[in-house]
Parts: structure tokens; sequence; C-alpha cells
């Protein structure tokens, strides 16, 4: 088992071995999930930087995409 500390501050340092298993560097995001009593990390999602409206999935339809793509 692979164990790390936690500072006063509530932080701690992902061991190597963890962050080698989730191909995670620095910059890269965590997601968390709760479930009956343990933690399940994983590497979060990431999404583009260069396109700011990623996150608007309600505009990407291909109708969308032919009327305004060219913007």
């Amino acid at each position: 088992m692979i164990t790390s500390k936690i500072t006063s501050k509530a932080q701690t340092t992902i061991p190597q071995a963890v962050r080698e298993a989730l191909r995670v560097r620095a910059g890269d995001e965590l997601a968390y999930k709760i479930e009956r009593g343990k933690v399940i990390v994983t590497k979060a999602a990431s999404m583009p930087a260069d396109d700011p409206f990623a996150a608007f999935s309600e505009w990407a339809s291909e109708h969308d995409q032919r009327a305004y793509g060219k913007l």
C-alpha cells in the first residue's frame, strides 16, 4: 500500500508511483469520487485550452457548426 502524510494545511504530495500510474504532471487536475467510505482518484479530463467555448456543448450541433463555424 502506498501512503502519504497530510500537512497542517491539509496538503499532501502525491507519491511518484501514483503520479506515474495516473500519468499526471504539474498543471494536470485530479478528480475525486467518494464511494462507501473510499476515495477514487483519477486524472480529470482536460479541455482544449485553445477553445474557450469547449464547455458549451449545447452549441456543438452540426447545424451550429455550419451556421457559426467560420466566425
